[in-house]
C-alpha cells in the first residue's frame, strides 16, 4: 500500500492513537486526517485537536464531532427495539458504537479525498472486525491500515518508549490513571485487563466509575415513569426528552441506585474467551421497561418470534455486521413490530434492581381485563372450549402412548 496519499484515522488523542498517528506519517509518508467522535465517553475531546496539531496535522484535517444524539437515535434505540443482548447478558455497549464511527470515517474520507482509513484496535479483539466490516460495506475499495497487525509495538512499554523517542506528549491521568483497559460511550463503560484477566478474582470496588454499589445505594426506592412511542422512550416522568437526554438521565438514575453492573466471560468473534466488566445503568433500565410495554402491546406470536430472532440479531451486532443486508432485513421486521408499542411503564429502582410496577397503553393494549379476570367474565370466554383445545393438542402424545402400550 505504498501508494497511499491520505488516510483518515479514528483518533482519541490517547497513547495508542497518538503513536499510530506518528507511525502512519513515518511508515507510509502520507497525509493524516484525524477524526474524533464524542459519543458520550465523558472525557474532553477538544484536547485531541491540540495533540493532533502538535504532531503536524493541518487544522483543516482535524475533525471533532458531537455524535451523541445520532448515536442514541440511530443505533442504540433501534437495537433496544429488539431487546438485544449477547450471550444472555451483554448489552452490546462497545459493539453498537463501532458502526457509527466507521460510517463517519468513510464519509470524511470521501469528503477529503482519502484513499485509506485506520484504527487503533488490536489484532486480538472484536473491534478490528467491527471497524473493518463497516469500512468495506460502505466503501468497498477502501484501503485499511491496522497498525497493531503490522508493527512490533506490542506492549505498553514499547508504545511509551516510541512516544518518548518521538516527542509525543502523553498526558498522565490523575492519580496515575486506571490500570484497566476501558472503553466508554453514552450506553456503557467497560473494563478489561490486569486483575480481571483472572476470572476467579472479584473486581475491586473502586474500579466501578458510574454506579454506586447496591449496598451503598439509597435505602429509599425511587419511582420513575417512561413514555413510549413506537418502541422508543420519548419522556421521563412526563418531561419530553431527546434520545441522548433520555439515556443520560437514565444513566444518572441507574448509577445512583447501583443498577447495571455486569461481570462476564464472553466468547469473542476471533475465537478466545475474554473476561470483561461493564456498567450499563441506563441500558439495563431500558431493556426491562421495553419488555414491559411490549408485554401488553405485542401479539403473542410476534413477541415470541422477536425473542427467537433476537440472539441472531445480537450476534450480528456483536460481530460487526451492522451494515449487513441480514441485519437491515431484521431491523425492518423489528421496527414494523413497534408500531403499536405505545404507552407508559412505571418502574421502581432499588439497590441494583429494576422492578416493573405498572404499564399501560390506552390505544394499543391487547390486555383485556374482561377476559383475563378470575371473576365472571359475562360470557367473553367459554371455559368449555378449553376441553377440545386440550384434547387436540394432546392427540400426538395419546397416539404415542397407545403405541408404547401395544409394544408392552
Amino acid at each position: 500500500m505504498s501508494d497511499i496519499k491520505k488516510v483518515v484515522l479514528a483518533y482519541s488523542g490517547g497513547l495508542d492513537t497518538s503513536v499510530i498517528l506518528k507511525w502512519l506519517q513515518d511508515t507510509y509518508h502520507c497525509e493524516v486526517v484525524t477524526f474524533t467522535a464524542d459519543i458520550g465517553q465523558g472525557e474532553e475531546v477538544e484536547p485531541a485537536r491540540k495533540k493532533a496539531i502538535a504532531l503536524g496535522i493541518k487544522p483543516e484535517n482535524i475533525f471533532i464531532e458531537d455524535l451523541r444524539e445520532e448515536f442514541v437515535r440511530d443505533y442504540v434505540y433501534p437495537m433496544f427495539r429488539a431487546n438485544a443482548i449477547y450471550e444472555g447478558e451483554y448489552l452490546l455497549g462497545t459493539s453498537i458504537a463501532r458502526p457509527l464511527i466507521s460510517k463517519r470515517q468513510i464519509e470524511i474520507a470521501n469528503a477529503v479525498g482519502g484513499d485509506a482509513v485506520s484504527h487503533g484496535a488490536t489484532g486480538k479483539g472484536n473491534d478490528q472486525v467491527r471497524f473493518e466490516l463497516g469500512y468495506y460495506a460502505l466503501k468497498p475499495d477502501v484501503k485499511v491500515i491496522a497498525p497493531w497487525r503490522e508493527w512490533d509495538l506490542l506492549s505498553r512499554e514499547k508504545l511509551l518508549a516510541y512516544a518518548e523517542k518521538h516527542g509525543i506528549d502523553i498526558s498522565k491521568k490523575k492519580n496515575g490513571g486506571s490500570p484497566y483497559s476501558m472503553d466508554a460511550n453514552l450506553l456503557h463503560i467497560s473494563y478489561e485487563g490486569t486483575v480481571l484477566e483472572n476470572p476467579a478474582a472479584e473486581p475491586e470496588e473502586d474500579m466501578w466509575l458510574w454506579t454506586v454499589s447496591p449496598e451503598n445505594a439509597p435505602d429509599q426506592a425511587e419511582y420513575i415513569e417512561l413514555s413510549y412511542e413506537k418502541g422508543d422512550i420519548t419522556a421521563i416522568n412526563g418531561v419530553a426528552m431527546t434520545p441522548a437526554q433520555v439515556l443520560t438521565e437514565l444513566n444518572r438514575l441507574g448509577g445512583k441506585h447501583g443498577i447495571g453492573r455486569l461481570d462476564i466471560v464472553e466468547n469473542r468473534y476471533v475465537g478466545m474467551k475474554s473476561r470483561g466488566c461493564y456498567e450499563t445503568p441506563g441500558g439495563t433500565i431500558m431493556l426491562k421497561a421495553h419488555r414491559a410495554i411490549e408485554s401488553i402491546t405485542l401479539d403473542r406470536e410476534v413477541a415470541h418470534l422477536k425473542d427467537e430472532l433476537m440472539p441472531k440479531y445480537a450476534k450480528l451486532i456483536y460481530t460487526g455486521y451492522w451494515w449487513s443486508p441480514e441485519r437491515q432485513m431484521l431491523q425492518g421486521l423489528i421496527d414494523a413490530s413497534q408500531a403499536t408499542v405505545n404507552g407508559w411503564v412505571r418502574l421502581k429502582l432499588y439497590k441494583g434492581n429494576v422492578i416493573v410496577v405498572g404499564r399501560e397503553s390506552k390505544t394499543d393494549s391487547l390486555f383485556d381485563p374482561n377476559i383475563a379476570t378470575f371473576d365472571e367474565d359475562g360470557g367473553a370466554y367459554n371455559h368449555a372450549d378449553a376441553a377440545g383445545f386440550i384434547r387436540l393438542n394432546a392427540l400426538r402424545m395419546r397416539i404415542a402412548a397407545n403405541a408404547k402400550l401395544k409394544r408392552g
